[in-house]
């Protein structure tokens, strides 16, 4: 007959039907033949392997929440303090956030809704983290936060700080509040202060450029008591710096760069232990003179080195004419003495001559090299 409708609903299928546009009841599986010689009814079909409810009326069905429909669908109420773990088959598989409300079908796909309480603690379970990541939406539900071995982590929720993270990976809810962290370096850091023009006391312009090794002891203190450590330590560094060098002139620069160090040391180290920054050293790496004021100090080293050298010479030429006058004296005392200088210079002689004839003996000759020497 016309006036009939026959709706074909599948097992894994569930079909609402509406008259006159008011939802009346739920369809099973099977063929269902409906009287509608008006065209009242409405029959929609919904696949239950999908089970988020998909239709535009999932407010109205809620409100109509009982008997049949009851048996149906499975209502997702999410407060605003709560998030909700969508578990299908035991595995989780979405995130609904606080303040949700949702209709799941009942049936081929298992589905159970867990309430989590944001009141007690904004941090995910590690598991759940893992399977959020899985799934690519960790980074739209949650901040994470990487921390690193050697490093503290800081947490702040609405701009306080409330607690510190140990090294490792962390989770947190990022609903109803602004969650933030930030990892602090707890390793040995080094700071470069370079390319510093000064003047010494004695007027002398010179630039320097400096080294500091530091530590955070205390991540809370770093970054609660200063805005950015970094920052302060090095502008400390430069007041230090410039006190030191302006109170000693060019010469005890550059002959005790030892003391220069440890004015720097001792007075960056008193402004920023209360900070929780421990200074391990300071130390100037360099020191670079003006091209007129270095080609003056290389003429007076060069002097200096030539006065030195010429002291040197004096001391030796005066040691080697009294040692002369010794052996002198000695000769004229000794005439056995006077003998063997004789046979050392004749010896001398005979090692630069290839044949030698004598006549007259040892004595003539000896007597020749005398009267020649006279």
């Amino acid at each position: 007959m016309f006036w009939l409708k026959q709706i074909v609903i599948g097992d894994g299928e569930r079909g609402l039907l509406y008259r006159n546009r008011r939802f009346e009841r739920v369809l099973s599986p099977g063929v269902h033949r409906l009287f509608d010689p008006r065209k009242r009814i409405a029959v929609t079909v919904h696949n239950l392997t999908r089970p988020e409810y998909a239709g535009s009326d999932a407010e109205v069905l809620t409100a109509q929440m009982d008997g049949p429909l009851a048996e149906c669908l499975l209502v997702a109420d999410i407060g605003t303090d709560q998030v909700g773990l969508v578990l299908k088959s035991g595995k989780l598989e979405d995130v609904l956030a606080p303040g949700t409300r949702k209709l799941y079908w009942k049936g081929i796909v298992p589905v159970e809704v867990q309430a989590v309480s944001l009141v007690e603690t904004l941090e995910i379970d590690a598991h759940v983290a893992s399977r959020l990541r899985q799934l690519g939406v960790l980074g739209k539900v949650a901040v994470t936060v990487d921390v690193p071995a050697e490093s503290t982590g800081l947490l702040f929720v609405d701009n306080k700080l409330v607690r510190t993270l140990a090294p490792g990976a962390w989770a947190f809810w990022n609903f109803r509040k602004n969650v933030a962290a930030e990892v602090i370096e707890l390793r040995v850091q080094s700071l470069e202060v370079s390319g510093q023009e000064l003047l010494t006391r004695d007027k002398v312009s010179l630039r320097v450029n400096l080294a500091a090794s530091l530590r955070v002891t205390d991540p809370v203190a770093a970054r609660t008591k200063v805005a950015k450590y970094g920052d302060y330590l090095y502008r400390e560094l430069q007041y230090g710096l410039r006190k030191a060098v302006s109170g000693k002139t060019l010469d005890e620069l550059l002959g005790d760069k030892a003391s220069l160090d440890a004015d720097i040391f001792a007075y960056v180290r008193g402004r920023v232990v209360e900070l929780g920054i421990e200074v391990l050293g300071v130390g100037v790496k360099d020191v670079i003179l003006p091209g007129e004021m270095k080609d003056i100090l290389n003429s007076v080293v060069q002097a200096e080195k030539a006065a030195q050298a010429n002291v040197i010479r004096r001391r030796e030429e005066a040691n080697a004419t009294r040692s002369l006058l010794n052996t002198a004296r000695l000769i004229e005392e000794s005439p056995v003495l006077m003998r063997l200088k004789e046979l050392e210079a004749l010896e001398k002689v005979t090692e630069k001559i290839d044949k030698l004839t004598v006549f007259g003996g040892l004595d003539g000759v000896l007597n020749q090299l005398v009267s020649l020497r006279q």
